[in-house]
Order: structure tokens, then sequence, then C-alpha cells
């Protein structure tokens, strides 16, 4: 049998039916919801073939085992995403884009990352194992679906895997406040890793030494820095930007 997973809210259960449904094994529901959003989901459970559990509140916390629900809690098989770079290249149908993680811990800002990630057309996210949040349920919750569409490969060694992104014609753009150049001054319709550091202390000195470009995001406020999870979404989508401009 395959490998179970949990997922709990309504986002994530609701992206897990839509895109996959045969791989939704049970899905249980607080009996005290009666409203709008319930009825809905449970009719597409019913649409759909999945098996619904009405249960009490108590039960419901038992199997999110600490994660916020929502009243909605599913076990579902894992999906079978690439699980490694070469699988990646062999399923691209357009130009390299990846998102390289340097030691995010926080499940919240990988969640968003994630998703951001996933709406920007990322072909995976990349992270190391040493120091760095796994798919755990809050990420899954968080990314609203995103990590049943988007890999996440956790490499043991951070730096060989981006000489390897380095050796297939990737650039890697790191972001670094004190940077000359801001993000929009770099061209990025050809293949890209953005590279992002870390909660608090940003990117290690090896990968910001791999990087090719190192660039800055305009900031007109006060504020010196942006959370990770805004700082991925502003960079990605800059190239997103690029990539569906007409050249000049």
């Amino acid at each position: 049998m395959s490998q179970s997973k949990l997922l709990a809210g309504f986002h994530a259960v609701q992206a897990r039916v839509r895109q996959a449904p045969g791989s939704v094994r049970d899905v249980y529901v607080d009996a005290a919801r009666r409203d709008k959003r319930m009825t809905s989901l449970m009719s597409s459970l019913k649409e759909h073939g999945v098996t619904c559990h009405v249960v009490d509140g108590e039960r419901l916390e038992q199997l999110a085992q600490g994660v916020r629900h929502q009243g909605v809690v599913a076990i579902v098989e894992a999906l079978s995403l690439a699980q490694d770079i070469d699988e990646v290249f062999d399923s691209m149908k357009s130009a390299p884009l990846f998102l390289v993680l340097d030691g995010v811990t926080d499940p919240h800002n990988l969640g968003a990352c994630l998703r951001t990630a996933d709406a920007a057309g990322v072909h995976a996210v990349i992270a190391p194992k040493d120091r760095a949040v796994g798919l755990s349920p809050v990420v899954e919750r968080v990314a609203c679906g995103a990590t049943q569409s988007v890999p996440y490969i956790m490499v043991t060694n951070l730096a060989r895997q981006l000489r390897d992104l380095k050796d297939r014609g990737v650039w890697l753009i790191g972001t670094d406040e004190r940077a000359q150049h801001s993000l929009h001054e770099v061209d990025q319709r050809g293949p890209v890793a953005w590279v992002m550091g870390a909660e608090g202390a940003g990117m290690r000195r090896l990968t910001r030494e791999l990087c090719d470009h190192l660039v800055h995001i305009p900031m007109a406020g006060s504020v010196e820095s942006l959370n990770v999870s805004v700082a991925t979404g502003v960079c990605l989508y800059e190239t997103v930007r690029q990539r569906t401009t007409p050249s000049q």
C-alpha cells in the first residue's frame, strides 16, 4: 500500500480532490459545520466518489495532531513527484525556473513560498536537508495544494547541486540588500534559479559566492528587508513579467 499522509484545512483538501481524487482515501469533516463552504466540499467529495466521515470536533483534533484544520482532515496517498533534478529536467517544457531556499526553517514561510512557486510556474523548489523544514502538515495547509504540484527536493550538498545547475546552463540569482543592481536590471528570460536566504541569517557564504548575480529589491519605505516568502513572490514574478513581456 502507498505511503499515506495527512492533509488539513479546506484549501489543501480541496486541491487534492480536484487534482488527484483517486489518491484521497478518507475525508473527515466536523459534524458541527453546516455552512456553504462545507456543503460545497461535501458535494465535491460525493461527485468524485471520495469516502466522507462526519465526526465530532474531538475526533478531528486527534486526527489533525495539533494542525489547524478548519473542520476538515483527509488521509491521502503520497503523490509521485520528481525526486531529483534529473527527473525535473526530463519533464520540462519551458525555460527552467527554480527556487532555491538556503535554510528556511519556518513551515509557514515554506508553505507560502511553495504556493507562490506553484503560481509562478516554478519547476522545483530546492533546499538543503540539514537546515531546512520538511513537508509537514502545517506546510501542506499553508501551501494550499502546492506541495502536490511542485517538487520539493531536499539535497545533501546544496553547493554541489548549485554547481550542477550552473553546469546545465542555469543562472543563479541571489538577493542581497547591498547589491549594486536591482532585480529589474538582470535578464531573466533564460534558465534561472532564484536563491533566497534563510530567515534572518540570509544565504550562507558559499551559496552567495556561487551566485552569478546578486540583486536587491528596491525598498521605498522604512523597513530594511522583506519576509522571505514575500521576497520570493517579488522575485519570481519579476521573472514571469520579463518572460511574458514582448522584447523591445
